[in-house]
């Protein structure tokens, strides 16, 4: 699995993996599955804020996502040391979106989540998910996404 081939493909590059912003740690492996901590998206070095279906529409929601996802597959990679072929599945995402009680679009939303998580890894990308409207989240953030993902021993 060529993940740097593929996001060069894809135009994308992977961002440093974030720090977490309280007490918790990025990522849990137990069991042969990687648990990583909800991720938000950033731009520039800055957390993309806003609320769905207020000061945000469903295609800057999507890249928000999308950017999420982008962080998540960092923490992997970190998580792995690298080391690509460890990653069997992505078997879970749970996408929270701010939204306004009105929005309902959280699965589109978190389809940009989604659809990088299957370019990025093919056909073992593909997995299960939730996609949540919630009040408000950490930061403001507009989009955080967390993920389960089965992998081999190191």
């Amino acid at each position: 699995m060529d993940i740097a081939a593929k996001l060069a493909e894809l135009g994308l590059e992977l961002p440093k993996p974030a720090a977490p912003v309280a007490a918790y740690v990025p990522a849990v492996e137990l069991g042969g599955l990687l648990h990583i901590s909800g991720q938000l998206p950033f731009r520039d070095g800055q957390v993309v804020t806003g609320r769905l279906g207020t000061d945000m529409d469903e295609a800057t929601g999507y890249d928000a996502a999308r950017r999420c996802a982008l962080m998540l597959v960092a923490q992997i990679g970190r998580a792995v040391d690298g080391d690509w072929s460890r990653v069997e599945k992505i078997v879970k995402l749970g996408v929270y979106v701010n939204s306004d009680p009105a929005f309902t679009a959280q699965p589109k939303v978190a389809n940009g989540a989604s659809e990088l998580m299957e370019s990025l890894f093919g056909e073992a990308g593909r997995h299960a998910r939730s996609a949540v409207g919630v009040a408000v989240l950490p930061l403001g953030a507009a989009v955080e996404v967390d993920a389960i993902v089965a992998v081999k021993s190191a």
